[in-house]
């Protein structure tokens, strides 16, 4: 039996020893029930029935690692009825009763558990847990709520107690379990911060005034909290208080960034919009402030803008000064990027991501957002710098490869192609985009072609359509290059009629099968999927489409049709001298 089935034979062993136990020893479990906080007394074993109860325990634990789960289950239900209150045992029964999502029965193992070893945390987190999971969050708080009693020491309890008061908005459970926390961790901005959030979400605006008021004095060299304070007095109206507050704490660091930010918040609720103007451009000029918060004011003014006037004059000269003052910084040109791409001023935006890329090469969302524009502009000259970049930057990225190479065929570098599918192949793995590595495969086996090296070619199409087996551009050239060896005619056949169900009105893949017919001698059937390849690509006729044409009407005995065709097929450029032969001796003439 292989490890999988092994594995599933012992999950359903197990269910059904749990069924079966359930109905039966568990009721033992069931009695005495308690919940964490209280005790239950003990009798002591015996020497003899100790010494079992450890052999049988032990052994279900190995079983346990050996993935024996069922036979692990009945021993620890045999250590049970050995010893009832066995709390290592009723915690281990009670996985397996999570495991097969039988939670009230885990929940009475754990409550036996906790109610027998009062004092093992692991036992009461695990209970607390299983409550939570099971959306009983009143017992959840009721077994946290006698841990912070019984495990003094341990902070986590408390923790998630603030966390489900906070949910359900209990703010004065909240406030409270904070002031413990405070007593025992000593006071901090985190817990400040909580407590004012928490008064001001309660309404109690005095309190949260006096949590705000109480860090300032705690800290008076942390100049932020001082401004805090004095957007809070902005916040409720008191703008002269708060005026006063900032000034302060300028006259004191003339460059603080969250300062010179709430004035020019003041300037603005005060309404005095000159100043207000003159205040942002004060800070986003200065070289001293962060440029995250520069972000951030940007951040602000586009949505300010986009729901007011939407007059993108200001803004970007905004954004073109402070580029001027953050020549090292990704963040704010990929920003700007963004906005000149949301107001289509893409020659605009086109420098912006070069920075960007000059800045942080590994920016993919800068690179691909350019080689969008790229390829939108058949601008392949750039796109292949472009691409050469990212392969250097980031050399598991495929897409890099792929494009690069579709770069290089625009100017015929065969070659090149090749060698950087080459590059790319290593690269592919499990991981990979199975589209993007398809493709890669795909221009690997036309370059492979190209250079006639066909054994190599029809293995790279073999890889391409193993990764997407609905590559249809690569059935129609695998196919297309088998006909013209006139080998596994079959199998060229069946992919190349897959791919004119997919697309049944392009020429060059109804061309392919009608000279798959041909090869193949069905010359009636491949007339009709000729004249659908010519009606497909009237007024655009490609002279290999036409020249098929007429070799498969002159095997249909159409001699003088045959004719027109192939000499239409050499005023559209084909100067092959097979050609000319059919032409000057008006018959097929093989390849």
């Amino acid at each position: 039996m292989n490890r999988i089935k092994r594995y599933c034979y012992g999950v359903v062993c197990l269910f059904l020893s749990i069924c079966f136990f359930s109905c039966t020893s568990l009721k033992s479990v069931d009695a005495n029930k308690t919940v964490v906080g209280k005790s239950i007394s003990i009798s002591p074993l015996t020497e003899e029935q100790q010494r079992r109860y450890d052999y049988y325990y032990l052994e279900a634990i190995r079983l346990k690692q050996l993935e024996k789960y069922d036979d692990s289950f009945q021993l620890l239900q045999h250590c049970l009825t050995i010893n009832p209150n066995g709390a290592a045992a009723l915690y281990e029964v009670a996985q397996y009763y999570l495991y097969l999502k039988q939670q009230t029965l885990a929940v009475e193992a754990l409550e036996r558990a906790c109610a027998c070893a009062p004092d093992n945390f692991w036992y009461a987190r695990a209970l607390s847990t299983t409550h939570l999971q099971m959306n009983n969050r009143d017992k959840a708080i009721e077994v946290l709520k006698a841990m912070t009693v019984r495990f003094p020491k341990r902070i986590d309890p408390l923790y998630t107690l603030l966390d489900l008061y906070s949910r359900s908005a209990q703010y004065d459970e909240v406030i409270a379990i904070l002031e413990r926390l405070e007593k025992r961790m000593g006071k901090s901005e985190q817990l400040t911060m909580e407590k004012f959030n928490t008064y001001m979400q309660k309404g109690d605006e005095k309190r949260a005034l006096n949590e705000m008021k109480a860090l300032v004095e705690e800290y008076p060299m942390e100049l932020r909290y001082q401004v805090m304070l004095g957007d809070f007095y902005l916040k409720k109206g008191e703008h002269d208080k708060a005026y006063e507050i900032y000034q302060q704490v300028l006259n004191e660091e003339s460059d603080n960034a969250i300062a010179l930010y709430s004035m020019a918040n003041y300037y603005q609720l005060t309404g005095q919009d000159e100043r207000y103007n003159q205040q942002l451009d004060t800070l986003l000029l200065n070289k001293k402030v962060e440029s995250n918060i520069k972000l951030g004011i940007m951040q602000q003014l586009v949505v300010k803008n986009e729901t007011t006037d939407r007059d993108s004059t200001r803004i970007v000269t905004l954004f073109d000064r402070i580029m001027q003052q953050e020549p090292d910084d990704p963040q704010i040109p990929l920003f700007y990027a963004q906005y000149l791409f949301n107001k289509k001023m893409t020659d605009k935006m086109i420098p912006v991501l070069k920075q960007v890329l000059d800045l942080e090469p590994t920016n993919s969302v800068a690179r691909m957002t350019l080689l969008n524009q790229y390829i939108s502009t058949q601008n392949y000259e750039e796109l292949i710098r472009l691409c050469e970049g990212g392969v250097e930057a980031e050399p598991e990225n495929l897409t890099y490869y792929y494009l690069l190479a579709i770069g290089y065929a625009q100017f015929e570098r065969h070659d090149d192609m090749l060698a950087i599918a080459l590059r790319a192949v290593p690269h592919i793995n499990e991981r990979s985009d199975k589209r993007v590595a398809a493709d890669i495969y795909s221009v690997l086996g036309d370059s492979y072609h190209q250079k006639q090296m066909n054994e190599e070619a029809y293995q790279a199409y073999e890889q391409s359509l193993k990764y997407n087996p609905d590559n249809i551009p690569v059935l129609n050239n695998y196919a297309y290059y088998l006909s013209l060896e006139q080998t596994d005619l079959d199998k060229a056949e069946e992919m190349s009629y897959r791919t004119i169900k997919a697309e049944p009105n392009n020429a060059t893949y109804l061309d392919t099968y009608a000279w798959i017919l041909f090869i193949k001698g069905n010359y009636a059937e491949a007339r009709i999927y000729i004249d659908e390849a010519m009606k497909a690509e009237e007024g655009n006729q490609s002279d290999v489409v036409v020249e098929h044409c007429g070799d498969i009407y002159y095997m249909n005995g159409e001699h003088g049709k045959a004719l027109e065709y192939w000499q239409k097929a050499l005023e559209l450029g084909n100067e092959s001298e097979v050609l000319k032969k059919k032409i000057k001796t008006k018959q097929y003439v093989q390849e």
